[in-house]
């Protein structure tokens, strides 16, 4: 399977690295906005193309990964190369998941292209976990706790306001909160009591921090319903002690079968790397949009729609001796 990579920004050189672990797998070429001349790649023998001539591509890749921020890239390159592609990318704004889900979908199905969209660990794994727990638990309550960890989406964000050179948030879960829902007791928790969300801010020379802070604060689907502090610090400071890409969460289910058995599922991530974790992600997924564009499968699809056996390298036959 040919891959390109769209982006060569963490998420990016991810997925690069994820493809050395895939011999399946092979990197045709990275796409970039920036000049390519001064894009340098770990990858022998691979060329750097720019964005511009990505059309000319359209018969040497199989599946194209996209690995821009959710904020602005995805919602207009996605329906853009899915046009011109078989597309996977990560778009992880929950609340918008479906607006673009149908964006994807037309451009997809007028161009006879397969898209999966919102690939990751949440929107991703984490949905999964939420769909097998929903359905075998019915009538219980569902919980999602993220972090302590930084938030590329989060971070992307802060970074795209006028006046901000860099920027890290992490989200940090409420300790009170897991541990009441991990108890069973099924507590009713807002947004606001289950999260923190703690941002590092690097200024451009001349900024308004207060201003900063405010268009931070009140981010409509990021910052507007948490309790956000912002630090401003030096951009000496942000390499020394905010230089890691360490996520990670929690999904819980708790339940009730017959008249009074509860049951708690949870399904939790600890990860060192965000995006070196999400890159191995995107490129199963890839996988499974090459199978399902080879079988005349077209139009936008979310992990939620993806058999599990259309993930693995390996054939069914070896996964019901190996892993059922």
């Amino acid at each position: 399977m040919k891959i390109g990579i769209l982006g060569y920004g963490n998420l990016g050189r991810g997925v690069e690295l994820a493809v050395k672990k895939n011999p399946d797998v092979e990197l045709a070429a990275v796409f970039t906005r920036r000049n390519p001349a001064g894009v340098k790649i770990n990858t022998p023998n691979v060329p750097v193309v720019k964005v511009d001539d990505a059309a000319s591509w359209a018969d040497k890749i199989d599946v194209m990964i996209l690995c821009g921020g959710s904020a602005t890239d995805l919602p207009e390159q996605t329906p853009k190369f899915a046009k011109m592609f078989n597309v996977v990318d990560s778009f992880d704004t929950h609340a918008k998941i479906p607006a673009h889900f149908e964006n994807v979908n037309a451009a997809a199905e007028s161009s006879n292209h397969v898209a999966i969209i919102s690939v990751g660990w949440d929107p991703g794994l984490f949905s999964l976990a939420r769909a097998y727990s929903n359905a075998i638990l019915p009538g219980g309550k569902d919980y999602t706790f993220w972090g302590r960890g930084v938030s590329q989406g989060h971070s992307d964000a802060i970074r795209r306001i006028k006046g901000v050179k860099n920027a890290k948030q992490y989200t940090v879960p409420i300790e009170t909160a897991l541990e009441a829902v991990r108890s069973g007791s099924n507590p009713e928790l807002t947004t606001r009591q289950k999260h923190l969300r703690e941002c590092y801010v690097v200024l451009e020379e001349g900024a308004d921090a207060a201003e900063v802070e405010r268009e931070i604060k009140t981010m409509p689907n990021y910052f507007a319903d948490y309790d956000t502090t912002v630090n401003f610090i030096s951009e000496d400071e942000l390499i020394k002690n905010h230089g890691g890409l360490a996520h990670g969460g929690f999904v819980i289910r708790t339940g009730q079968t017959g008249e009074n058995h509860k049951h708690v599922v949870e399904f939790n991530l600890k990860l060192d790397s965000n995006p070196e974790f999400t890159a191995n992600v995107l490129v199963a997924y890839a996988r499974a949009a090459h199978r399902l564009s080879v079988e005349g499968k077209r139009g936008c699809m979310t992990v939620l729609d993806i058999p599990p056996a259309y993930l693995s390298p390996v054939d069914g036959a070896t996964l019901r001796k190996t892993l059922l």
